[in-house]
């Protein structure tokens, strides 16, 4: 693709930086046919350009999940979290763009991790994936190989 000045666009990385913009000004808007506010159809190849915004705290007016909290703020970066997970596994990751503690009872709002935590999971998912693009042999012996939160006492709800 092409802009205005002869410049070479990459338009995953257009896509993602629109989406994270939108989000960001809380206009994003991307109606299915039912009317109900979806996420672009991002794929394995956006997830490198996705996991750049892993680790931004902004907090966002709304996000298009299944589930609408009002209890918990909702940040940018776990909220593409989100969207990573929903790509690794083909589904969605749960219905919030909120992890939890392994531990919780239920998705309230004191059950949500803190910003360190939400840091410390970007850096999980960034390791992830770097990881993952290394060949694996007969030999590869990591039970956490294809799991991000492996071992972080974090989940999605």
């Amino acid at each position: 693709m092409v802009n205005c000045n002869n410049e070479s666009v990459d338009s995953n990385t257009s896509e993602i930086t629109t989406f994270v913009k939108q989000l960001k000004a809380g206009t994003y808007s991307n109606k299915n046919e039912v009317g109900v506010d979806v996420i672009p159809n991002f794929t394995t190849n956006d997830i490198s350009g996705l996991l750049k915004y892993a680790d931004d705290l902004t907090i966002i007016p709304s996000f298009p999940t299944l589930y609408k909290s009002n209890s918990g703020k909702i940040r940018l970066g776990e909220c593409i979290l989100w969207v990573v997970e929903s790509i690794r596994l083909g589904f969605p990751a749960s219905m919030g763009c909120n992890m939890v503690e392994v531990n919780a009872d239920n998705y309230e709002a004191i059950y949500f991790l803190t910003d360190e935590e939400v840091l410390d999971a970007a850096a999980r998912y960034k390791q992830w994936w770097d990881y993952r693009n290394l060949p694996r042999t007969t030999w590869t012996i990591d039970p956490c190989f294809d799991e991000p939160l492996c071992g972080s006492g974090y989940r999605w709800w």
